[in-house]
């Protein structure tokens, strides 16, 4: 069983074109060419000479491990006809940060240096990450040149607000890599989930024994984040129904925090109506104490019998309930006999898909940021190779492609 496998929505072996002009927020872009030469993407640095009175073109030289271009005119080897070729072997040309010089310059079609010139001459998708002073950004000429930006089709990141490097507070800063590495991530993926309206449920239940102790699990709740991140990039609205985890939400993906499993059970029966994909990789409490205090428990002559109820099966009454058409995706977590649970539940459970993962693996268990796991359909078994949440993610969704 293995499902149409698009284009990998990953970094790897992409060519960035990655421009950097004068800003004290160059600092944060050199984190950035970081970032994603660990996720092994081949970064071109295009400086500005702005730029490089904030930061040594040596640094992002030795975190790209490329050579970085600086100079229109510059004769030395790998050099000539750059801003030429550097954008014709681009998959997406970055501006960041991008100040208020810059945005005119681009959206006037200047071409008087190296960077200005190559985003003239590159095809690939343009990406402008503004950041400047809040007044800067304010000014009707600024926000007029960012209107002809997006009128000429390049994807202007909206900046972050909050304390500016010169004391000011309000809008102007750089984003935060993790949502702009979602939007270069989305560009790079097939659209195969637009228009579909995807449902996830992530992460732990707590259940309250008292005000300060509760009955839960080890789900950090990662590989729901995963797919709702996958999912939209690949185009779908997602809705993400979360117990409490640590984890930054996913960009442009619509939130529904929880706590209990009876909100959770509420909240996926007020959503699922209007899903045509439903994936349930939460690990949802199977029990909850039949009595919560609503005073602390006290050691001194505490009961030591807890009595417990069963919580509600939010995937068993999906598959009761489920509408034609509509693709349930089922999580189940196992420690042994995991092929012949899969099966069962699957058919217990009147779902199209289930991913079994053993809870046991040092790298496949709870709070790791990989898992191997067992895609159950009625068409077939398949095992999943030990690889990352997010690519796991992504073969789920190429299977789920297949169904719909």
């Amino acid at each position: 069983m293995t499902g149409q496998t698009g284009v990998p929505c990953t970094m790897q072996g992409r060519n960035i074109l990655f421009g950097v002009t004068g800003s004290i927020a160059a600092f944060k872009a050199a984190g950035w060419v970081h970032a994603l030469a660990k996720e092994e993407a081949q970064v071109s640095v295009v400086m500005t000479r702005s730029a490089t009175r904030f930061i040594s073109s040596l640094t992002f030289g030795a975190l790209s491990g490329k050579q970085v271009y600086t100079d229109m005119f510059a004769e030395g080897e790998g050099e000539a006809m750059a801003h030429i070729t550097l954008p014709r072997s681009t998959d997406v040309l970055l501006v960041a940060p991008a100040t208020a010089q810059t945005i005119a310059r681009l959206a006037h079609g200047m071409a008087d240096d190296l960077l200005s010139t190559a985003v003239l001459a590159c095809t690939a998708p343009v990406v402008i990450c503004p950041a400047m002073n809040s007044n800067m950004l304010a000014h009707p000429a600024t926000q007029r040149n960012l209107d002809i930006l997006k009128e000429l089709h390049y994807l202007v990141v909206e900046p972050a607000s909050g304390l500016l490097a010169c004391g000011d507070e309000g809008a102007g800063r750089l984003p935060e890599w993790d949502g702009v590495r979602e939007i270069l991530l989305g560009l790079f993926a097939d659209n195969d989930l637009a228009g579909q309206k995807v449902l996830i449920t992530a992460g732990p239940t707590r259940e309250p024994l008292d005000p300060v102790r509760y009955l839960s699990n080890r789900s950090s709740g990662k590989m729901g984040y995963a797919l709702a991140r996958t999912a939209r990039r690949r185009g779908a609205h997602v809705i993400l129904i979360s117990g409490p985890v640590q984890l930054d939400p996913p960009p442009e993906v619509d939130i529904v925090q929880v706590l209990t499993a009876r909100e959770m059970e509420e909240a996926v029966r007020e959503h699922a109506g209007m899903a045509s994909v439903i994936v349930k990789a939460a690990a949802v409490a199977d029990f909850r104490p039949k009595n919560a205090s609503e005073q602390k428990i006290k050691k001194a002559g505490a009961d030591l019998y807890l009595e417990l109820t069963a919580n509600p099966d939010i995937l068993a009454d999906l598959g009761r309930k489920r509408k034609d058409n509509q693709i349930l995706v089922g999580f189940a977590a196992e420690s042994n006999n995991h092929e012949a649970e899969g099966l069962r539940k699957l058919k217990d459970k009147n779902v199209d898909l289930m991913v079994v993962n053993d809870i046991l693996g040092e790298k496949t268990g709870f709070d790791v940021d990989t898992n191997q796991v067992t895609l159950i359909s009625h068409d077939g078994v398949e095992q999943l190779a030990l690889i990352s949440k997010e690519e796991t993610a992504n073969r789920i969704w190429d299977c789920v492609i297949s169904l719909l």
